[in-house]
């Protein structure tokens, strides 16, 4: 058990690391100073960074997955969700550092695969899903096509990421990706589903309250 202890104690730590700093810039030395270990407990748990970051990863994802079914499960109606995404989105990147994803591709392949399979398969199905059930409620244009338009959000994600169009000392990411997520959703939606999402965001400016299902920041889906 105390074994487990530390050990979720290390993936919780350093995930608050690399997302502050990014993963390149933050090595087991910085992780050990920051919990107060001897870098030989975090070799116990761990064989090597790279076996670091994967775990935290899969972990990661497994909370993000656990966290937006929860917001789907407590919508409304699709706008709901699409608007308590946005929320979502605001807050799991206030401290995000924008080299995470590049980070994870240039130097640790096998998380980033993980982060490829999760963002093709549960967040390419929950758009979809999401796109499909605004048609039906007449929210969404019914001349759009889902799947066409779900690839376009998951390379728009990414794309704010990208510090050659975006740079840090410039751009900030949390703009940058609300920016994209009300251009994709106002893009989608019939004047009856523009005109329920502007009412939601205008409650939410006003009541300011934001929607937590996790208990550290991590990247958002939609």
């Amino acid at each position: 058990m105390e074994d487990q202890v530390i050990k979720e104690k290390i993936l919780v730590g350093s995930e608050a690391l690399f997302m502050k700093y990014g993963i390149r810039s933050v090595s087991m030395d910085d992780i050990a100073r920051h919990l107060s270990v001897s870098k030989k407990t975090l070799y116990q748990h761990f064989a090597d960074k790279d076996e670091l970051v994967t775990t935290m990863s899969q972990e990661h994802m497994k909370r993000e997955v656990i966290e937006y079914e929860a917001i789907a499960k407590d919508s409304e109606n699709s706008i709901d969700e699409l608007n308590k995404i946005s929320i979502q989105i605001r807050c799991d990147m206030q401290d995000m550092n924008p080299s995470l994803l590049y980070d994870l591709q240039k130097f640790h392949p096998k998380a980033w695969t993980l982060w490829l399979n999760h963002k093709n398969n549960f967040i390419m199905r929950s758009i979809v899903r999401n796109l499909n059930q605004g048609i039906k409620e007449g929210y969404f244009r019914a001349d759009i096509n889902p799947e066409v338009l779900a690839i376009s959000r998951l390379v728009l994600i990414e794309a704010a990421f990208d510090d050659q169009h975006f740079p840090k000392e410039k751009f900030n990411l949390v703009e940058v990706q609300s920016q994209f997520f009300d251009h994709f959703v106002y893009g989608l939606c019939t004047d009856k589903g523009r005109k329920l999402y502007q009412r939601y965001k205008e409650n939410t400016i006003t009541t300011q309250t934001p929607i937590t299902h996790k208990t550290t920041k991590h990247e958002s889906i939609l």
